[in-house]
């Protein structure tokens, strides 16, 4: 195909199935992907074989910091994505480029590990390639250019969707699509764990990677028991809404790595590494002595979190299969309150003063007056609030937010089916 034929074909691209899109707004994303192609061209130069990949954002729904435990999940993935233009260039190098941001280029002679990458594109790009390579597949050279809508610090995994999009595009041209999704995940993970030096669970990944809403236990962290859900969110008559408080991530590291280290520490009381280890009632038969040996009660809430939490993803993840959603936003609002009340990841305590989680959870709590449900979203203290709002209050509820939190502020997404994906052309 030719250039002008490549973009009609675009314009017969089904956009309104993989997005979830309302009659009428398949032209902003029939502009967007020839927009991608133009940034190709500009950056490759023109040619004719041209691919097409996506990888979508994530949502957490239930499991506030559970994973990481062993325990159980339950996400989405969400029609916000990164996106990809991808040829082969017939070299022995991996070129992609990403708008806004410069070029990354990997050779395939050398996908060792190395530490000047850490926090780098091209380390998730190297730890991606290095996994197929290990798995036997025969790489080639290719070039990529790509952008995204997934918003950064929100909570949706912008740098998974990256991963995933890598490993989308490396199991479609060399690998002809046989890798599995829960496969994909694990690849992403250990370029992220391994080769960008950042520690992280598989929950990211694999919401991005299976597509559609998932409920996943990580009891056995080597080999999680995934479920997709059969469930239409669209016939809910609820938007859902992720809340961008724009209060900043940066220096928060400590934070979030406090729940961690507090978790471990009453599951270490019982000799155990992981919470989903320990047995609830012996949590409970042992609290006193847990609280005096820890020698920190908020070690102790954030371990009662973990315990109700887990155990509330399964809850969601069976009413959503019986078709109870009131049953789900109930537990969602129960969610909320655990989080914020347990394990304690709505502000930092170094800045008391910065509360826009908070504020943000108390103003979905007066807009919705008792409807829908709302709770901290992510890994929290920073960022973004999750709502599930009736459709009739939505417009209303949009306004209030972005009063405060400014305009383009309260995001109205949608559960997207698909994760990872080549779009044909």
């Amino acid at each position: 195909m030719n250039i002008a034929e490549i973009k009609q074909k675009i314009s017969d691209i089904d956009f309104k199935t993989l997005y979830c899109l309302n009659e009428g707004e398949e032209t902003q994303y029939t502009k967007r992907f020839q927009g991608l192609l133009d940034g190709f061209y500009e950056t490759f130069g023109k040619c004719d074989n041209i691919r097409l990949f996506s990888a979508p954002g994530r949502t957490e729904i239930g499991g506030n910091h559970t994973d990481h435990q062993h325990g159980a999940i339950l996400a989405g993935s969400l029609n916000l994505d990164v996106i990809a233009a991808v040829r082969l260039n017939g070299t022995n190098e991996v070129c992609i480029k990403s708008e806004g941001f410069p070029k990354d280029t990997v050779s395939l002679d050398d996908l060792e590990r190395s530490e000047a990458e850490y926090g780098q594109a091209s380390g998730l790009i190297r730890g991606v390639l290095a996994c197929f390579k290990n798995k036997g597949y025969k790489l080639c050279g290719f070039d990529a250019y790509t952008t995204s809508n997934v918003l950064k610090g929100s909570g949706m995994s912008s740098s998974a969707a990256f991963e995933i999009l890598t490993a989308t595009i490396v199991n479609g041209l060399f690998a002809n699509n046989e890798v599995s999704f829960d496969e994909m995940a694990k690849i992403g993970q250990y370029a992220e764990n391994v080769y960008f030096g950042k520690p992280c669970g598989l929950l990211d990944q694999m919401a991005v990677a299976a597509g559609g809403i998932i409920s996943v236990d990580f009891a056995d962290n080597e080999n999680p028991i995934v479920e997709k859900l059969n469930f239409d969110f669209s016939k809910t008559g609820y938007a859902l809404c992720i809340i961008d408080t724009g209060a900043d991530h940066a220096n928060l590291t400590d934070e979030y790595a406090a729940i961690t280290v507090e978790m471990k520490a009453v599951a270490q009381y019982f000799g155990k590494d992981f919470l989903n280890d320990v047995p609830k009632d012996e949590f409970i038969k042992n609290l006193k002595n847990v609280r005096e040996a820890v020698g920190n009660d908020r070690a102790v809430m954030r371990a009662m979190h973990y315990f109700n939490e887990t155990e509330r993803a399964k809850k969601e993840a069976l009413a959503l299969k019986k078709g109870d959603f009131d049953e789900f936003l109930r537990l969602v609002n129960e969610s909320g309150r655990s989080s914020y009340m347990y394990l304690q990841n709505v502000y930092a305590v170094k800045e008391p003063k910065s509360q826009a989680v908070s504020l943000a959870l108390a103003l979905c709590d007066e807009l919705l007056s008792g409807k829908g449900a709302f709770r901290v979203h992510g890994g929290g203290f920073a960022g973004t609030v999750q709502a599930f709002v009736p459709s009739d209050m939505l417009e209303n509820f949009k306004a209030g937010i972005e009063n405060v939190f400014g305009e383009g502020m309260c995001h109205i997404l949608s559960i997207r089916n698909a994760g990872g994906v080549e779009i044909k052309l």
